[in-house]
């Protein structure tokens, strides 16, 4: 009987996948079908960090292939790995591995947790779980590039008004740090990334595809435009900052109005019953220690 209650689970697992991955790729746009045919030849090249991946001999990347191809996960796996730092690990590959093993292990587990074959149903959320993981660690990283993005630009319009360029003065920056900040890193990849032969433009560009904040794009738009049209950097960077603290008073701001509305629901639920309780309390004690009953 337990035999029989593992294939029908196996079977429905298989078949939860199935419906998952058929539901997914009605739902999503249609690729040129010149674009996937031999995925071997077209898929894997030497330069993409997939072609780690062997179809032909192990099970696991023929379903990483077939995932890749049908949700078109490519471009924003490698965005999503753009923009955690471009780390050596996990490369976008191990973005794709954790999404497959995620998708079969979740369901898997609930099953012999609960004893039940409705944990199939989390095949969904298993596959997009990975997603959400790294999603928050990029906000995480975003924060702490916008926490002191107005002082870095401020630094570097001073340095440029000295009469420096604004390579120098991102040199400056981050030779004066004591412990180099996530921005501070960014911008040594990016002055690293032009001394070895990257245009400066391309490498700014890089540069704001990797950290995914619209302020710095905006910064790199800013340098670029001074470079193309010769325009002052000094006054578009004072410009720029002062552009940031307005907008940053303002979210503090909102931030500080939405506060009282979110303190509402912790209110009712911990805070008043404890303070009925501790007011309460006495007089219905004293009520009952009068022989009053209800």
């Amino acid at each position: 009987m337990g035999n029989v209650s593992l294939i029908l689970n196996i079977i429905a697992l298989i078949g939860a996948i199935a419906t998952f991955l058929t539901v997914m790729a009605i739902m999503l746009p249609k690729e040129d079908k010149d674009q996937i045919v031999d995925v071997a030849a077209q898929r894997f090249k030497s330069s993409s960090s997939f072609a780690r991946l062997q179809p032909e001999n192990k099970w696991i990347d023929r379903i990483a292939v077939f995932c890749l191809n049908t949700f078109s996960l490519e471009k924003p796996l490698e965005e999503m790995h753009m923009q955690l730092g471009s780390p050596d690990y996990p490369q976008p590959v191990n973005l794709l591995y954790w999404k497959v093993w995620c998708a079969i292990g979740l369901p898997i587990l609930l099953c012999i947790l609960f004893q039940t074959p409705w944990g199939l149903l989390f095949v969904p959320l298993g596959f997009y779980l990975p997603d959400y993981i790294e999603k928050s660690k990029i906000q995480k990283r975003q924060a702490e590039i916008l926490g002191n993005f107005s002082t870095t630009v401020d630094l570097a319009a001073l340095i440029i008004e000295s009469g420096l360029d604004y390579l120098t003065a991102f040199e400056r920056i981050i030779s004066i740090a004591k412990q180099k900040t996530v921005l501070e890193e960014e911008l040594e990849k990016t002055l690293n990334e032009i001394k070895l032969g990257y245009s400066r433009r391309e490498a700014l560009e890089r540069f704001a595809n990797r950290t995914g904040v619209q302020e710095v794009r905006s910064l790199v738009g800013l340098i670029i435009q001074s470079d193309e049209l010769g325009t002052s950097l000094v006054d578009l960077l004072r410009n720029f900052s002062s552009d940031l603290r307005s907008r940053r008073m303002s979210r503090a701001e909102k931030l500080a109005a939405q506060a009282s509305t979110k303190m509402l629901f912790p209110l009712f639920v911990f805070i008043f019953p404890t303070i009925f309780i501790l007011i309460l309390s006495p007089m219905i004690k004293g009520l009952f220690a009068s022989g009053l009953s209800f």
